[in-house]
């Protein structure tokens, strides 16, 4: 039996050189930069403490100068807007906190109605808001009793939507 090596007669070519479809990568790159962006956003905005008016102080997580979704009543006679600045006063079981709110809180907000502020809570006991959802009063009566001011009703004397 040969073991030795064979030789050939013919050399084969290298194969080409093998070339990257640059566009492809750049829209993969895209793609995981939106993705870690989306992900991102939504880890952030989970990790804000949901808080009634009356918790922030006395829950923990519902500190000042931490991120918070605060729960209240817009007070009657306290909205006061300021171009694109909105200040007002939300109540909960008979706390209020000062918010102010940078930007146009939209057409369904009023005076009276239950509202989520996302923000934080500066020093001087005032919260800096930058997103607000407005609840929608009967449905979300019907649904949460239990997150409803009860004081609110007789403070308010403004029909609801």
């Amino acid at each position: 039996m040969d073991l030795s090596p064979r030789q050939t007669t013919t050399l084969d070519a290298p194969p080409p050189p093998r070339q990257r479809n640059w566009g492809a990568v750049a829209v993969l790159i895209v793609v995981l930069i939106a993705g870690g962006v989306v992900v991102t956003k939504f880890l952030t905005s989970a990790i804000d403490f949901y808080c009634n008016v009356d918790e922030v102080g006395h829950k923990s997580g519902c500190e000042e100068g931490r991120r918070l979704r605060i729960q209240g009543t817009v007070d009657e006679g306290s909205v006061e807007k300021q171009g694109a600045v909105t200040d007002f006063k939300i109540t909960f079981n008979g706390v209020t906190i000062p918010v102010h709110y940078e930007g146009d809180p939209g057409g369904l907000f009023q005076e009276c109605i239950p509202v989520v502020v996302h923000g934080t809570l500066d020093a001087a006991g005032v919260f800096e808001g930058d997103k607000l959802e407005v609840k929608h009063t009967n449905e979300y009566a019907a649904k949460n009793p239990d997150r409803l001011d009860p004081s609110r009703s007789a403070a308010c004397s403004q029909p609801q939507v």
